[in-house]
């Protein structure tokens, strides 16, 4: 098991704090706005966003991280069968640019593991660097057998458990298995009849 840290921010005097909640359904267009200026508009055709569309992120796992009224960061969590084991994909994670350097990214990761091992989830999945995110106790250790439901680097596949062994053995395609999303319907516009 991997013990969390707790974030240290240190805010300069210019630096307004920020405050993280959960995300509030006020916020899509907000977080929408981010995830297109953090990832561009063609983040829909990334690999893991298979893992999204159409479902629900997991319930209480939708973080926002707010700084003078306005959505400044933003996390969720997916429900997902990592070869069979049940397990959270986290992503994606982003915060505003001209914010980087004030923890937000790292207060969000630790408040949302947090919320996941509280919540009882066993293990919490995600593509990213490895480097950045060893620090919040992801490895590829116990990913190497996984795989994801289009390309990408096995390495930046990593992991953390919270239950001892919750992905040993753990082997196959990650899939979705959150709750789906109601389809939404396509407006009509009633035709005019010729007389």
């Amino acid at each position: 098991m991997t013990a969390l840290r707790k974030p240290q921010v240190a805010l300069t005097s210019k630096a307004a704090p920020f405050a993280i909640r959960a995300e509030r359904a006020a916020d899509v267009a907000m977080r929408e706005a981010l995830l297109d200026a953090c990832f561009g508009v063609n983040r829909h055709g990334r690999t893991c966003q298979r893992l999204r569309d159409g479902r629900a992120p997991a319930a209480g796992l939708s973080l926002a991280a707010m700084r003078e009224g306005k959505l400044v960061g933003t996390v969720r969590l997916w429900h997902v069968s990592a070869g069979g084991r049940p397990a959270l994909v986290l992503g994606p994670l982003a915060v505003d640019p001209a914010c980087r350097e004030l923890g937000i990214g790292a207060a969000l990761m630790y408040q949302a593991l947090a919320a996941a091992r509280a919540r009882g989830h066993a293990a919490v999945i995600l593509l990213g660097d490895a480097s950045y995110y060893a620090r919040f106790g992801l490895s590829a250790a116990k990913t190497g057998s996984l795989s994801l439901p289009g390309p990408f680097e096995g390495d930046r596949l990593l992991a953390v458990e919270f239950a001892e062994g919750a992905l040993d053995g753990a082997s196959g395609m990650i899939v979705a298995t959150g709750a789906v999303l109601p389809k939404r319907r396509a407006s009509r516009t009633p035709h005019a009849h010729a007389a």
